[in-house]
């Protein structure tokens, strides 16, 4: 499975990130990436960029060393409705939205609970992608999200840094969300979750995953950086309006 799209990096703006956009965009020229997203941390996240950074993206190019740059956001949810950290008028001028939950960000719940928050964020019309639901932080109903992702063609995440050796408790999650996948067939992205350029791109342990509980090519969205531009103009055609 060929994967040309790494939708999931941060650079330095995140703080706690250690390499430049630049960077980041070189090493994923050197891994045959044709889309990056660069989605650094909202402001709720401790070292966080201000909302300005956000508003300024249109600063950067579209395109370095052969690779088109999708500026973007991983927005936090921040509570049990499933709001986000970033409002309206900045989501809606990303390129790319990612949303997950962080355990400095949100208060923790119930297993009902933080599994509504996670779908209520599914369901903000700004959302692009939901991000790590594997992660052994907050009980998930697992099975629901793989089913609402079926349900609202929303993308979901299996994130490679999660799978990696140095975080524990999580493969037994992300395996058991990648089985309810295959089952209701939702949408998959796989992200490698960089947060040092070396990391760009990688995503062996995830792969490894896709092919162990059989995820299809065709459910893995960035097999194929024209699919994902697809969807992220569709998503964008049915916004609400702005006044």
């Amino acid at each position: 499975m060929n994967i040309q799209v790494d939708l999931h990096t941060h650079t330095i703006s995140s703080g706690h990130a250690y390499s430049t956009l630049s960077e980041n965009a070189l090493a994923a020229s050197h891994r045959g990436i044709k889309l990056l997203g660069m989605t650094d941390h909202a402001p709720s996240m401790p070292g966080a960029p201000n909302l300005y950074h956000f508003g300024n993206l249109a600063i950067l190019p579209e395109e370095l060393y052969g690779v088109r740059i999708l500026p973007g956001v991983e927005a936090n949810i921040i509570n049990h409705d499933g709001e986000l950290d970033m409002p309206i008028r900045y989501l809606s001028k990303m390129k790319l939205v990612l949303v997950g939950l962080h355990v400095i960000c949100y208060p923790g719940g119930t297993t009902e609970q933080n599994t509504q928050a996670y779908i209520k964020a599914m369901e903000n019309p700004y959302t692009d992608m939901m991000v790590h639901p594997g992660r052994p932080d907050f009980e998930l109903d697992l099975e629901r999200i793989a089913h609402m992702s079926a349900k609202l063609n929303i993308p979901v995440e299996i994130n490679n840094s999660s799978l990696a050796k140095e975080k524990k408790g999580a493969w037994g999650n992300c395996r058991r969300f990648a089985q309810y996948m295959v089952q209701y067939k939702g949408p998959v992205i796989l992200g490698s979750d960089a947060h040092f350029w070396d990391r760009v791109g990688e995503f062996s342990h995830a792969l490894d995953l896709v092919h162990e509980v059989g995820i299809s090519e065709q459910q893995v969205l960035n097999t194929s950086a024209e699919r994902v531009l697809d969807y992220l103009a569709t998503r964008r055609e049915n916004r609400p309006n702005i006044t």
